[in-house]
């Protein structure tokens, strides 16, 4: 009996609360009250959320900034000698103090840092036109096609990068040319390997079965159905691969490989500071330092894009 005198008093006293009912119509029951987005937008708030891969983005961006803009405005030639003025220390008037040579290394390092940056993103644009067509087909293709064709990519693969490089400077000459082709030779198989394991993940749904029977071609539904859902890995798969181009043409420039003097890359001015260091740390410590912020700041903002991208991460 007192639990029911209990609930007797509760519904007495919500009786008598001062509650309103708010007038609304049925039509307005399912309003969505909150903006549609769509995927990019998700995922960019997301990514905004992470303020270690936003971080790395504006390093990203300051360092395009200055790599394109402070040659351009530097008052000295980044090839022009002058023997008198060598191995002057860093002031008001050579900012990065000058090398060997008498060159300006505000200058050069920056001209360094424009041609890093070229060769990583134009291998990169290489890996990502190549792999996405050749993991594409490799995918979307039969069984004998996509096996035959993996059998050719783990082939390419088993290349080292240093072989090729030799190679190809004997034929081709040492130069900016030959590292991005040696780079994208077998830097795009990476790539096709991810972009193949996608496609045989989705090329069984629905949405594929539909597009089959109503006689859509098999490149239709490649690349106008399948590669577009695919796009969070490529996204992220390209952005990872421009710092491993970036040391990459660091590595064999140092080693005499890549560009060659009097043209500059940080890997360049690397090598031409290491009978030096010693004497003057600024040789080497200024272009190793944008190196590894460069490739820091790539590294970050991919792990962001990887989270961002990732369906597993959506809340």
């Amino acid at each position: 009996m007192s639990t029911r005198l209990k609930e007797l008093k509760l519904e007495e006293q919500i009786a008598n609360a001062p509650f309103e009912k708010l007038k609304q119509r049925h039509t307005e029951a399912e309003v969505i009250t909150a903006p549609s987005r769509s995927t990019f937008q998700e995922n960019w708030a997301r990514l905004q959320k992470n303020k270690w891969a936003m971080t790395g983005m504006y390093v990203l961006i300051v360092m395009i900034i200055l790599a394109v803009v402070c040659p351009m405005f530097s008052p000295y030639d980044s090839s022009t000698n002058d023997l008198k003025n060598t191995y002057a220390s860093p002031s008001g008037k050579h900012w990065f103090g000058t090398d060997n040579l008498g060159r300006d290394l505000f200058t050069r390092t920056w001209m360094g840092v424009r041609i890093s940056l070229l060769v990583g993103f134009t291998a990169a644009f290489i890996d990502l036109v190549i792999g996405v067509a050749y993991g594409g087909v490799m995918g979307f293709a039969g069984k004998r096609v996509g096996d035959a064709m993996n059998k050719l990519a783990e082939v390419l693969y088993a290349i080292p990068h240093l072989l090729v490089v030799i190679l190809l400077s004997v034929v081709m000459g040492s130069g900016l040319s030959t590292i991005i082709i040696a780079l994208s030779i077998t830097g795009w198989i990476t790539m096709s390997w991810i972009v193949r394991g996608q496609i045989l993940q989705l090329k069984n749904h629905e949405y594929v079965l539909a597009a089959q029977s109503m006689g859509a071609s098999g490149s239709r539904i490649l690349f106008r159905h399948l590669i577009p859902n695919t796009l969070g890995p490529i996204i992220v798969t390209v952005t990872l691969s421009v710092p491993s181009a970036i040391f990459a043409e660091a590595f064999l420039s140092f080693l005499g490989l890549g560009v060659q003097s009097p043209a500059a890359s940080l890997g360049t001015l690397i090598g031409e500071a290491m009978s030096s260091w010693t004497l003057y740390p600024w040789l080497m410590l200024i272009p190793a330092s944008l190196l590894s912020i460069t490739m820091l700041a790539f590294n970050i903002f991919g792990d962001g894009l990887q989270d961002a991208f990732d369906p597993k991460m959506k809340k």
